[in-house]
């Protein structure tokens, strides 16, 4: 949600920069502001009507001591009774389209980034340079079948295309790269959550993610709406929520988070024929970065986030690049967004497996998220800065780390930062299998 303010001051900016997110409010914008006038007029309006009330009322009883006639007195009292009910009748219609029309609005995109969709996106920095091969190259899914590290026929008989089974050596390895990542985190003072993976509506709102984008989740039948619950599609939803109408005090920020969970997705049309196996799918595990910070203190936040998610990929030894989104590219809730791709060779190009992100104050203002300010401006309330960042997806991590480390055997090399959490093993052949 953006603030109302920045709506009335520039109306005609606010419409340029969603044009810039691809994203046409125009018209949402204006009646916006035609509901904004009306609800500031409704409840100057009531506010008086409800002030003549209490001094009219007060007027009553001396009356009656007097002996004097009420009867005028209390037919206007009924009038601005039933003048108080009508407005705020009216004044609840305004506010539920208010709020309606508030919670579909993207956030803004910030000012430097490049307008328009992913055509735009920007490689601000690489690391290292593709892998060269001097033989035929396998692809990821032929190689976890062939060492027997994922069982694709038996995830999709257990539950339909997208799904897929770890395996032996395979699952061994999936959990040493989340052990790599979650141990490096808390090293570096994050502090480990574990969340619920299924979710009450309020932490999609909160998040940004509802209303637009109910059908994006999974969600589980209920007998009441209020028992209603989805899948979390990453746990930044639940993460965002954790201080949901909390103030916090200026003390306790930043608050660093991640949190390990596995992410359920509905994904829209059919799978590119470049994207089979494990690189798009409708279950996947991730290690989410989330940090709540002061407005001042936001943009440093991101800088760390993105150092966070590059430290990670280069410790295991990719090429990859760091992107910055044009400000369509974008995700609704979010501000701003880098996104980390490593280079997988049989798909010829880059692989996002991270993104990070900054909803500047977007997602507290939905949550209601707030901290008190301390010092010279001590007892002032203001909005905190929500950031997130997969820190990371392994998904595409495992199929990048079979194509990249393979031999001329079929054999694939363990990245040595995953050796410890598998007994010391460097090699995966058929024999260790």
């Amino acid at each position: 949600m953006i603030d109302i303010k920045l709506i009335r001051e520039n109306p005609e900016r606010i419409k340029e920069r969603y044009r810039c997110k691809c994203a046409d409010f125009g018209k949402e914008i204006d009646r916006l502001l035609e509901l904004d006038a009306k609800r500031r007029e409704l409840i100057y309006n009531t506010e008086n009507l409800k002030a003549e009330q209490n001094k009219v009322s007060k007027q009553i009883p001396a009356m009656k001591k007097a002996g004097q006639d009420t009867a005028e007195t209390m037919a206007r009292m009924k009038a601005l009774s039933d003048g108080i009910k009508s407005m705020d009748l009216q004044l609840k219609a305004v506010e539920e389209e208010y709020d309606s029309l508030m919670l579909s609005l993207y956030n803004l995109p910030d000012e430097d980034l490049r307008p328009g969709g992913k055509e735009n996106n920007e490689p601000i920095r690489y690391f290292g340079s593709p892998h060269s091969f001097d033989f035929e190259p396998k692809n990821h899914v032929d190689l976890c079948t062939e060492l027997g590290l994922i069982d694709y026929p038996r995830g999709a008989k257990l539950s339909g295309n997208g799904f897929w089974v770890y395996r032996g050596l395979g699952a061994r390895l999936e959990w040493a790269l989340l052990n790599y990542f979650i141990d490096t985190h808390i090293a570096d003072g994050y502090e480990l959550v574990l969340v619920p993976h299924m979710l009450g509506y309020e932490a999609g709102l909160t998040a940004g993610q509802f209303p637009k984008f109910e059908g994006d989740v999974y969600w589980l039948a209920a007998d009441e709406e209020s028992q209603r619950r989805f899948m979390l599609p990453t746990a930044e939803t639940a993460l965002v929520s954790l201080h949901r109408d909390e103030i916090l005090k200026e003390s306790e920020l930043p608050k660093k988070y991640i949190s390990y969970t596995p992410c359920f997705r509905r994904e829209a049309g059919s799978y590119r024929a470049d994207e089979r196996g494990m690189v798009r799918g409708h279950q996947f595990n991730k290690v989410e970065m989330v940090q709540y910070t002061t407005p001042e203190g936001s943009d440093a936040a991101f800088e760390e986030l993105v150092g966070k998610a590059e430290a990670l990929v280069k410790g295991l030894g990719f090429h990859f690049r760091t992107v910055k989104l044009a400000a369509g590219d974008c995700s609704a809730s979010m501000a701003r967004t880098y996104d980390i791709e490593i280079h997988i060779p049989s798909m010829n190009g880059y692989k996002e497996v991270s993104s990070v992100s900054n909803a500047r104050d977007f997602q507290a203002r939905r949550g209601s998220i707030r901290f008190r300010r301390e010092g010279s401006n001590a007892g002032r309330i203001e909005y905190v800065h929500t950031l997130n960042g997969s820190g990371l997806a392994t998904s595409r991590i495992l199929p990048a780390i079979v194509e990249q480390n393979q031999r001329a055997d079929g054999s694939v090399v363990i990245p040595e930062v995953l050796r410890k959490y598998m007994g010391g093993l460097e090699l995966i052949t058929k024999k260790t299998v």
